[in-house]
């Protein structure tokens, strides 16, 4: 297998999302000459980055904090908007509450802590933010209320953070190559000297550097490692993002000695269109979307409901939700609204890429819903609708205890009459985000093998790194992970590069 010609690396990252790239800036802002091997082609850049909302939790007290991390914001919009705060003490609790207390103290003290710095640091590199308006606060009595913790987006989602990223890349002179699939690691004297790529033309190439970062994604592409590690079902389910994180990086980790930690029965996976293709698709996947939940009653075939729609605030449910539908017959459910709150849907449920149902009557959608048990889905509605807790308020914006109950399942907030057409129904399924097993590191973002001892010259983020969600996850954390230890990955590869750079001899 011959060397590649040309250039010396210093630090090559092997992955070409959010993590992959925050690593690649970071080694090359200390100095490093950086490769960025991305397996995809150019039109497909990016990873499972590139098909997110752009959603990062972060630590803030305020709107001082809120402004700097979006300097254009304006006076108005300030004016109409309570930020609230989310302090680290919030971060570590909702971090430990949603994972059941299973996070790794260590990774999530890095996570929580570094999360401002982070923000403001990729602010620097060019990342526009933005609060999220509409869709993590509702307008009420003119003013934006900011819920859940996640308050700040990047400008144009995930595909803005990507374009992003490589433009700074690009200006710190960082070389991509796309179709570049790494197979396997250069393993020489118990280190990393290196990565083999396949050729697109046939054949093997090695490159060789003192440091790697395998930033390149999970196992949720692959149907196989989904049934092997997830369970039964799992490899019906659809993939939310790209087809090309197949666990490569995890396998080829592994079979060196890498140590396995976390949850790696776990994922992030969602209510999804029923009928969504089998990845992700950049021209209409954000049209996939059913995360209004919260304001529907959700019902499986059977006509029954299976879960608390109203747990509790979206982004610390959603992630986990997808599970349940998973395990309705069918994998399917469907999510039925009341027209009081239809003008509360996100935009995507009015996209063309919608399996919906309309009626002007309940008896009407039941008998439209043909596979669904019409008797027992009325029974359902008639009794939640009999035990809405109808002295409490509604108010999206907070858990507003606006109960209910049927089927045996509590629904603890924002409980609506399912009585006022017309009524909408959407069909949906399970959709898996990532993949929550991965790789043990260090606090400086080394690999750490089987023995407890770090492997000398690799370093691993974003979702291959393992032990920071377990079951769950609180929504928007994803991108912050990615980030804030791509960029430890990064520059500890570099600070390892300079330390391990050949000197010349000297003379006697």
């Amino acid at each position: 297998m011959p060397q590649a010609e040309g250039t010396s690396w210093d630090v090559i990252v092997v992955g070409g999302g959010n993590a992959a790239l925050c690593g690649a800036i970071n080694a090359a802002n200390m100095g490093a000459n950086v490769l960025v091997l991305e397996r995809s082609p150019i039109e497909e850049r990016g990873g499972n980055t590139a098909y997110t909302d752009g959603l990062m939790r972060t630590v803030y007290e305020g709107a001082d904090d809120i402004r700097a991390y979006c300097p254009d914001l304006t006076d108005d919009e300030v004016a109409v908007s309570d930020f609230g705060a989310y302090t680290e003490a919030d971060f570590f609790d909702d971090m430990a509450r949603i994972t059941q207390y299973r996070t790794d103290p260590d990774l999530c003290e890095i996570l929580v802590t570094r999360s401002k710095e982070t923000i403001l640091w990729m602010r620097d590199q060019g990342v526009r933010f933005f609060p999220n308006f509409g869709r993590q606060a509702y307008r009420v009595n003119g003013r934006f209320k900011f819920w859940g913790g996640a308050t700040i987006a990047v400008q144009a989602g995930g595909p803005g953070l990507v374009e992003a990223l490589y433009r700074a890349a690009e200006k710190r002179g960082i070389t991509v190559r796309y179709d570049s699939w790494v197979r396997d690691l250069v393993y020489e004297d118990g280190a990393v000297k290196g990565v083999v790529v396949a050729r697109p033309e046939g054949g093997d190439e090695t490159i060789r550097a003192p440091a790697i970062v395998l930033a390149c994604g999970g196992f949720e592409g692959n149907a196989e490692m989904r049934a092997r590690y997830l369970g039964p079902g799992w490899d019906l389910a659809k993939v939310r993002g790209s087809k090309y994180n197949t666990g490569d990086g995890l396998s080829m980790a592994l079979k060196i000695g890498a140590k396995p930690f976390g949850h790696w029965s776990g994922c992030h996976a969602v209510s999804w269109e029923r009928y969504a293709s089998d990845f992700g698709d950049l021209a209409i996947t954000p049209q996939y979307q059913r995360h209004s939940y919260p304001l529907c009653v959700m019902v499986n075939t059977a006509g029954k409901r299976f879960v608390d729609e109203g747990a509790d605030f979206r982004n610390y449910t959603y992630a986990k939700y997808g599970h349940a539908v998973l395990q309705q017959p069918g994998q399917v459910a469907w999510q039925i609204y009341d027209s009081k709150v239809v003008h509360l849907l996100r935009d995507e449920y009015r996209t063309r890429n919608v399996t919906k149902i309309s009626a002007n009557t309940l008896e009407e959608l039941a008998d439209k819903l043909d596979e669904i048990d019409k008797t027992q889905l009325l029974a359902t509605i008639a009794e939640f609708n009999a035990s809405v807790k109808a002295d409490a308020a509604f108010d999206p914006n907070i858990k507003d205890g606006r109960s209910a109950t049927s089927n045996g399942v509590v629904r603890s907030n924002w409980a609506n009459t399912i009585d006022t057409g017309p009524f909408e129904a959407y069909a949906v399924t399970c959709g898996v985000t990532f993949t929550f097993g991965g790789l043990r590191i260090s606090t400086e973002g080394e690999a750490i093998d089987v023995n407890d001892r770090v492997i000398p010259g690799l370093f691993i983020a974003g979702e291959m790194v393992g032990g920071i969600f377990y079951f769950n996850y609180p929504g928007a954390s994803g991108l912050t992970s990615g980030a804030v230890f791509g960029r430890l990955a990064g520059g500890s590869a570099a600070a390892y590069a300079q330390a391990h750079v050949p000197q010349p001899a000297t003379a006697a």
